[in-house]
């Protein structure tokens, strides 16, 4: 059976029908990268200034969360694909999510759950995910043709991402906050776990001068 590849997913399929009318009209990737980067920082803002602006941070991670698949599919029917958005893209997606949970941990601070401790989870939750995905893209570098965690039904843990903004609605930020500690802590043993089941590289036999 065909591994389902990431941009096969239900959410990359209405990203790829939304930015089709943008063909021929001079809006880039990079301008929907950018767009996700402002939304994203936006929606972070809200939700570690004051509670009572989750909703409009749970609203503008949601647009963040879909820019993010937009921008990729863009880029690939127009035909504008290339390293250096790539890298754009990727380093935006990693500061932003991870930028996220170090937010509602300032957000949460002082709270009676979690008092100042929800400051440390948050920079715990965000150092954990960007390690996770550090060594996911390593393996994936050494496993071209496999992901490090695959898809199922149309759907990616990615996708998880649009839940942020309901649980920003109904206030249940603090236990994604902890759930995210643990939840990445558990990802990154797996992941680490598969990349020292690899086999090791050979290394290059030099030639005598």
């Amino acid at each position: 059976m065909r591994r389902r590849l990431v941009n096969e997913t239900w959410s990359h399929r209405l990203a790829r029908l939304a930015v089709r009318p943008l063909l021929g009209t001079g809006v880039t990737p990079n301008q929907l990268t950018t767009l996700r980067l402002l939304t994203g920082v936006g929606a972070c803002a809200c939700l570690a200034v004051h509670p009572m602006l989750s909703l409009y941070g749970g609203l503008l991670w949601i647009v963040s969360a879909f820019l993010d698949r937009a921008d990729g599919e863009l880029a690939r029917i127009s035909g504008l694909t290339s390293a250096a958005g790539h890298r754009y893209d990727y380093l935006v997606d990693n500061g932003v999510n991870v930028l996220f949970f170090v937010a509602i941990g300032f957000g949460l601070a002082g709270s009676p759950q979690l008092g100042d401790w929800s400051i440390l989870l948050g920079l715990c939750a965000g150092g954990m995910l960007l390690l996770c995905n550090w060594m996911a893209e390593l393996y994936e570098s050494r496993v071209s043709n496999e992901r490090v965690i695959a898809g199922a039904w149309g759907f990616h843990v990615d996708d998880a991402l649009y839940l942020l903004g309901p649980a920003a609605w109904f206030g249940l930020l603090m236990p994604v906050l902890v759930g995210a500690v643990v939840g990445a802590g558990i990802m990154a043993l797996v992941i680490l776990v598969r990349l020292r089941r690899l086999p090791k590289a050979p290394h290059p036999v030099r030639q005598p001068a």
